[in-house]
C-alpha cells in the first residue's frame, strides 16, 4: 500500500475511532491499554459493550498497523519526495 493510500485509510479509521471515544470518554490508545490488560473485563457481561468493546479494539488495531506501515515506508525516502504535489519546475 502507497504512503497516501496508508494516510486516506488511517484518516478513516480516525473518523470511525471518534465515534467510540466520544461515546464512551476516553481515547483509543487509553482503551486499548486498559483492555488488554484485564481491566475492562467486567464490561464483558453487556452485549452493548461487548460488541463495541470488539470493533473498537479491531479498528484500533488496524490502524496501529497502517500507522507502522507509514512510518515504515517514511523512514525509507525524504518527506519531500513522498509530497503528492511537486512544484512545477
Amino acid at each position: 500500500m502507497e504512503i497516501h493510500e496508508l494516510v486516506i485509510e488511517m484518516k478513516l479509521l480516525e473518523r470511525r475511532l471518534t465515534l467510540y471515544e466520544e461515546k464512551y470518554g476516553v481515547l483509543s490508545d487509553d482503551f486499548y491499554q486498559a483492555l488488554m490488560t484485564g481491566k475492562l473485563a467486567r464490561f464483558d457481561e453487556y452485549d452493548e459493550t461487548r460488541s463495541d468493546f470488539s470493533r473498537w479494539k479491531g479498528v484500533y488495531e488496524t490502524w496501529l498497523r497502517r500507522k507502522k506501515a507509514y512510518t515504515e515506508q517514511l523512514k525509507k525516502r525524504e518527506l519531500a519526495e513522498t509530497l503528492r504535489f511537486q512544484p512545477a519546475c
